[in-house]
């Protein structure tokens, strides 16, 4: 039967699937609750990240990120980008320094050391 092998088949293909696989997360390493605004397209969704929570999956192609109620510049992720908030800063995990608000660019001013709240992965 065909139909037998096509569902299995097409199971496996979308869990493979590069947006499956490569959708942006936050992971929260400081001590408090964050709120994080995610903007996608005209789509715009609050999440509250609790202590070592993980927000996983919240875009496949590229997305706005405001943490707290701040107005200023979003930071710009990619549906692959791994970060982490510490010191109520976004960081790059790839990087280990702070993103530019308005870019999804680490910070290449001389603040930009990383957190040493937290072990990082």
């Amino acid at each position: 039967m065909l139909s037998d092998r096509v569902a299995p088949g097409f199971l496996i293909a979308v869990l493979l699937s590069p947006s499956a696989v490569s959708a942006a997360s936050i992971t929260n390493r400081d001590a408090r609750d964050h709120k994080v605004t995610v903007i996608e397209g005209s789509s715009r969704k609050d999440h509250v990240l609790k202590p070592n929570a993980v927000l996983d999956g919240i875009c496949e192609q590229r997305c706005l990120i405001r943490l707290g109620d701040n107005q200023d510049d979003p930071y710009e992720l990619e549906g692959s980008d791994v970060t982490s908030i510490e010191e109520g800063q976004l960081y790059d995990d790839g990087s280990g320094v702070p993103l530019e608000p308005g870019s999804g660019s680490p910070s290449q001013g001389p603040d930009a050391q990383p957190s040493q709240s937290g072990p990082r992965p």
